[in-house]
């Protein structure tokens, strides 16, 4: 059997000699350890561990013998280290997906970037120079629901593995939400949990800020409060207006996209309730 290289991720309760119980299981598959990284919710007791394995595996075996070992409801997987398939959805504003697209093209993000959905037509020359399929789904003159169904349906022929909301400015339904938990990133163009919801860098103008940022998050169905997965901030002043913000704060969208994504695909975020833990 080829050698391959994959990523153990485990959640678990916490308790006495996990590490040693897990590294020896690896050992008897004859796996090699390239990185191990974990981390202990003190306050919850709940046990968490990223391991990078190289080797010949029995994917069943390997879970089998480690659901046996640990506490009983431990969330297991072994995943391979492959490009993540991802659709692109977009509104007007070309930054991140100009950002996203060129990244993807030179292999400096472990994606492929298998369509990008419009609800306006603005971005579909940007796209198709990259040789992607655009698909424009206007969502003028029909209603919320009809209009999802319809994205729905383009994103099912993908098969995607996640779905990147890069500059999307629509609220998207519960149940759109619901098909796919987890599976959805969104850039917000604020320092999350500071303001949240629509025109946000005017918010920020009014309350006269001296640093402005941009947060990456999984999607759920409470606004911009999904699990946060990476932010940034770079200072401004008095002299900004807040079109000036907004022009400064898209380079930092691009920078806390770009590396959520990758720690995203690298398979180094585990999502715990409404917090994750990120390794580096």
């Amino acid at each position: 059997m080829a050698e391959q290289r994959k990523v153990l991720i485990i959640d678990c309760a916490d308790s006495t000699g996990l590490i040693a119980k897990i590294t020896n299981i690896c050992f008897e598959h004859k796996l090699n350890i390239v990185r191990n990284d974990e981390f202990v919710d003190s306050e919850h007791s709940r046990f968490f561990m990223r391991t990078e394995l190289e080797g010949s595996f029995s994917d069943s075996e390997i879970i089998d013998q480690l659901t046996k070992t640990l506490p009983t409801n431990a969330n297991i997987r072994l995943v391979e280290t492959g490009r993540k398939k991802i659709v692109l959805m977009v509104t007007k504003e070309p930054h991140c997906l100009g950002e996203l697209l060129m990244k993807s093209l030179y292999g400096s993000l472990n994606a492929e970037i298998v369509a990008v959905i419009g609800n306006y037509d603005t971005l579909q020359q940007l796209t198709e120079k990259f040789g992607i399929p655009f698909h424009h789904i206007p969502h003028k003159d029909v209603d919320r629901e009809t209009h999802e169904q319809e994205i729905k349906n383009i994103i099912d022929r993908y098969t995607p593995e996640y779905l990147v909301l890069a500059k999307f400015m629509r609220i998207l339904t519960e149940g759109f939400v619901k098909n796919y938990p987890n599976k959805i990133i969104n850039i917000h163009h604020s320092f999350l949990p500071a303001f949240v919801g629509a025109k946000p860098y005017h918010q920020a103008y009014q309350r006269g800020v001296k640093i402005i940022g941009a947060t990456a998050h999984f999607v759920n169905n409470n606004l911009d409060e999904g699990p946060i997965i990476s932010q940034d901030v770079i200072p401004v002043d008095h002299r900004y207006s807040a079109e000036q913000m907004a022009d400064a704060g898209r380079h930092v969208e691009e920078s806390v996209l770009t590396h959520a994504l990758q720690q995203v695909f690298n398979e180094k975020v585990l999502v715990y309730g409404n917090r994750t833990v990120v390794f580096d």
